[in-house]
C-alpha cells in the first residue's frame, strides 16, 4: 500500500522551503528504501499531477520512496527563479538529496530522473557529486547548453528562444496555491515573484557566443565530473539528439542509450509509436544501481537505436515503422563514414568539378520544417521538404541500389563565399521516394560568423571563399531501396531560424564540398523485444471542462506578399486539452496562447515574432487570471524585444509590469 503525502517541506540552509509531493510503500515504515527523485519548475500540485501519477506510484509499487520537488519560486516553493539552470538551483539540487538521504525512510540512496528541464537538472546536479546521488535517468536534455538548447542552432538564434522564453515568462508569473502555503501568504509570495520577473528572452539574448552563461550547467566543460551510471532516453522527433552520441563516447562512467523515434514525450506515452515501457525499464535500471539487483540490464549492450524506416512526408505521425539495433560502444565499428561530393546538382561518389552555383534564399525558406522540437501536436513535424526546394541548392543522388542505414550524425563540409559579412547556412538531408516526395531525414545550421570560434565571431570577407563545418542532428535512418538522398543548401530558415541583417547570395563551387554520411554495415541484430506500457486501472481524477481546440496555419497575403505562421493552442504546451479540473485539489485551470511568426519573403527586417497568452487558476474563492505579451523584431544592428505581464486577483488588478530592450547584434 502506498502513503501518499501530498507536501512535505524540504528547508535549505538558507532557510528557503521547497515544496514536494512524496510516495512512500509500505515497506518503508518497516524499514528504509531507495529514493527517486524528480526535481522540476513545472508544478507538481497542478500542472505536472496527472503525468507525475503515470511513474511516481509505480516506483513506490516497485519499493522505491519517490518524490517530486518543485525548485526554488516554482509552484509551492518558496523564493524567486531568476532563470534556469542556475547555480542556486544546482545547489538547491545537492541540498535536495541530502535532506533525502538523511530521512528515516530513505537508506541513502538516491536516484535522479527527469525529462528535458529534469534531465538538465540531472546530470548537472550528477557533476556535483552529492555522495547519496548513485544514478541518474535522464530523459530528452542535454550535456552541452550552447550546441544544443533552444537558444542557438550552430550558432544562429533560433526563435524558440523567444518562444520558450515566452512560455516562462506565464510560468513565472503562476501563484503558489493558497490550500499549501496559507491564505495569509499567498499573496506575498506572489508578488514577491512577480516583483523579480524579468524577461528571460532579453536575458538570453544578451549572451550571443558560448561564454560562462552557457558554460554553466554544461557537463561538456568537463565529462569526468559525471562519475555515477547514467541511462538516457531520447527521441528522434525530438531536439536533443545529439547527445546521447556524445555521453557514450565521453563519459567514462557506465552509460545506457535508448533512442526510439519519439517527440518530447517520455516513452511510455511516446509519439509517433512504438512505445515501450519507460517505468519497467528505468525500474531495471534504479535496481541494479539502488538495490544491487542483477537484473541483467548492464549486461545487454550499452546503445539502442530505432532505425526508422523510409516513410511519406507527414506533419503528424501517430507510428513510425522501423527497427531495434544495438550497439556495444560509439564511436561503433559498425558505422563508417562514406563521403558524398557536392556536384552540379547531383550528390555523388566522386568529385566533379563544373561551374560556380548560387543561391539566395527567400526569407520563408524553412516553411516546411515544421518545429525543431516536437511534441507529437498535430502539424508540428516537418512536411515534404520540396514546399522548400525550389529556394535550395540541391544535391540528388542516384537511386540506391540496396538499403542504406544512417546511424549517428552527419556532417556537411561546405567550401564556399558569400557576399555579406553576416549570414548562415541552412542543411537539409532529405530521404527523395520514387514518387518524387521528400522526408526530412535531418538538418543541420551553421553561422558563418562562428566558422572559426563560438566565442569570438568574426565577419565574413566577402566574396572570399571559406570553409564552413555544418554538423547535422543525429539520426537513425533507413533509406529504402530505390530512394534517392537529396542534400538541400539555403541561406535562411524561417521561422525555426531568425534571419541574418541583411540576404546573402551563397557561392559553391561543385566538386569542393562533400557530405559525411554515417553508415552503418549490415548486422544481425537481435535486440531485447521491449513491452509495450501496461494501460493503468489507477483512475485519472480529472474532469474536462472545456474541450480544447488548435490551429497551425500558414497564411500568404497575395497583395503584399507577407507570410503568416501562426499557431493558436487552447490547452497548453502539450495540446489543445482545453480547460481541465483536477478533481482531488478542486482546481480548475487552462491556458490560451497565440504564437504568429510573420516575414515578408524579400526582407529579413520585416521578421516579426508575436505571442500573446492567458492561463487561470479557480478553486472556491481562489480566482487568479494571468496574461502575457511578448514581441520580437530586428534592425540591422539591434534586436527589439518588448513583452508585459498583468495579473488579476479575481476582478482586481494585482500587477503589471512592461518590459522594452534594444540588444545589439552581435554576429547574429
Amino acid at each position: 500500500m502506498t502513503k501518499i503525502i501530498e507536501t512535505v517541506w524540504i528547508p535549505m540552509p538558507d532557510g528557503i522551503r521547497l515544496a514536494a509531493r512524496l510516495w512512500l510503500p509500505d515497506e518503508a515504515k518497516r524499514s528504509p528504501v531507495p529514493c527517486i527523485l524528480e526535481y522540476i519548475p513545472y508544478r507538481r500540485r497542478d500542472r505536472t499531477r496527472m503525468r507525475d501519477e503515470s511513474m511516481h506510484p509505480h516506483f513506490a509499487d516497485a519499493g522505491y520512496a519517490a518524490i517530486r520537488v518543485d525548485m526554488r519560486g516554482s509552484g509551492d516553493s518558496e523564493g524567486v527563479m531568476l532563470d534556469e539552470y542556475s547555480e542556486q538551483e544546482m545547489t538547491d539540487g545537492v541540498d535536495v538529496i541530502a535532506w533525502i538521504a538523511e530521512q528515516p525512510w530513505c537508506d541513502g540512496n538516491v536516484g535522479m530522473f527527469g525529462k528535458s528541464w529534469g534531465a538538465y537538472t540531472s546530470l548537472q546536479v550528477a557533476s556535483k557529486r552529492p555522495p547519496a546521488l548513485k544514478a541518474i535517468a535522464p530523459v530528452m536534455g542535454t550535456d552541452d547548453r550552447w550546441l544544443e538548447d533552444i537558444h542557438f542552432y550552430g550558432g544562429v538564434l533560433a526563435n524558440d528562444n523567444f518562444w520558450w522564453g515566452s512560455i516562462m515568462q506565464l510560468y513565472n508569473a503562476m501563484p503558489p496555491d493558497p490550500a499549501i502555503v496559507g491564505e495569509d501568504r499567498w499573496r506575498d509570495m506572489w508578488k514577491g515573484r512577480l516583483d523579480a520577473m524579468t524577461f528571460w528572452p532579453a536575458q538570453w539574448l544578451e549572451h550571443q557566443t558560448r561564454d560562462d552563461m552557457w558554460r554553466r550547467g554544461s557537463i561538456s566543460e568537463n565529462y569526468a565530473d559525471v562519475e555515477i551510471p547514467v541511462y538516457f532516453f531520447g527521441g528522434w522527433a525530438d531536439l536533443f539528439r545529439d547527445t546521447p552520441f556524445r555521453i557514450a563516447e565521453r563519459l567514462k562512467g557506465p552509460v545506457k542509450v535508448l533512442m526510439g523515434p519519439w517527440a518530447h514525450l517520455y516513452p511510455h506515452e511516446g509519439l509517433p509509436r512504438p512505445r515501450m515501457d519507460f517505468v519497467s525499464e528505468v525500474i531495471r535500471f534504479w535496481d541494479h544501481c539502488l538495490k544491487g539487483i542483477d537484473t541483467g540490464l548492464m549486461d545487454e549492450p550499452r546503445l539502442r537505436f530505432y532505425l526508422q524506416d523510409s516513410a511519406p512526408p507527414a506533419g503528424s505521425r501517430e507510428e513510425r515503422a522501423g527497427a531495434w539495433v544495438e550497439e556495444a560502444a560509439w564511436p561503433s565499428p559498425n558505422v563508417s563514414i562514406e563521403t558524398l561530393w557536392l556536384n552540379e546538382g547531383r550528390l555523388g561518389p566522386a568529385a566533379e568539378y563544373g561551374g560556380a552555383m548560387y543561391v539566395c534564399s527567400p526569407q520563408t525558406f524553412g516553411s516546411a520544417g515544421g518545429d525543431m522540437c516536437s511534441f507529437a501536436i498535430p502539424g508540428d513535424m516537418p512536411v515534404d521538404c520540396r514546399v522548400d526546394a525550389a529556394g535550395a541548392l540541391s544535391f540528388r543522388s542516384e537511386p540506391t541500389d540496396a538499403p542504406i542505414d544512417i546511424l549517428g550524425q552527419a556532417v556537411l563540409n561546405l567550401t564556399a563565399s558569400a557576399d555579406r559579412q553576416q549570414g548562415f547556412v541552412a542543411a537539409l538531408l532529405a530521404d527523395e521516394s520514387p514518387d518524387g516526395a521528400q522526408t526530412l531525414i535531418t538538418r543541420g545550421f551553421a553561422n558563418l560568423a562562428h566558422r572559426v570560434s563560438d566565442t569570438a565571431p568574426e565577419p565574413v570577407v566577402p566574396d572570399v571563399e571559406m570553409t564552413v563545418t555544418v554538423p547535422l542532428h543525429g539520426i537513425g535512418y533507413r533509406l529504402a531501396r530505390g530512394h534517392r538522398l537529396v542534400v538541400h543548401v539555403g541561406t535562411c530558415y524561417w521561422p525555426i531560424l531568425w534571419p541574418a541583417p541583411e540576404p546573402v547570395t551563397l557561392t559553391v563551387t561543385p566538386g569542393r564540398s562533400a557530405l559525411a554520411l554515417p553508415v552503418r554495415r549490415a548486422v544481425a541484430d537481435q535486440p531485447r523485444v521491449f513491452p509495450e506500457p501496461t494501460p493503468s486501472d489507477r483512475k485519472r481524477p480529472i474532469t474536462t471542462v472545456r474541450e480544447g481546440s488548435m490551429e497551425r496555419s500558414l497564411h500568404v497575403d497575395l497583395t503584399t506578399g507577407e507570410h503568416a505562421a501562426r499557431f493558436f493552442l487552447d490547452g497548453g504546451v502539450f495540446g489543445p486539452v482545453g480547460r481541465l479540473r483536477l478533481d482531488e485539489t478542486g482546481t480548475e485551470m487552462g491556458d490560451v496562447s497565440d504564437r504568429v511568426y510573420r516575414i515578408d519573403p524579400e526582407d529579413p527586417l520585416s521578421a516579426h515574432a508575436q505571442m500573446d497568452q492567458e492561463s487561470s487558476f479557480v478553486r472556491d474563492d481562489w480566482n487568479v487570471r494571468i496574461k502575457t505579451s511578448s514581441e520580437m523584431t530586428a534592425t540591422k544592428t539591434d534586436f527589439l524585444l518588448r513583452a508585459s505581464v498583468t495579473c488579476w486577483d479575481g476582478e482586481e488588478e494585482f500587477h503589471h509590469v512592461q518590459w522594452d530592450h534594444s540588444i545589439p547584434r552581435n554576429g547574429m
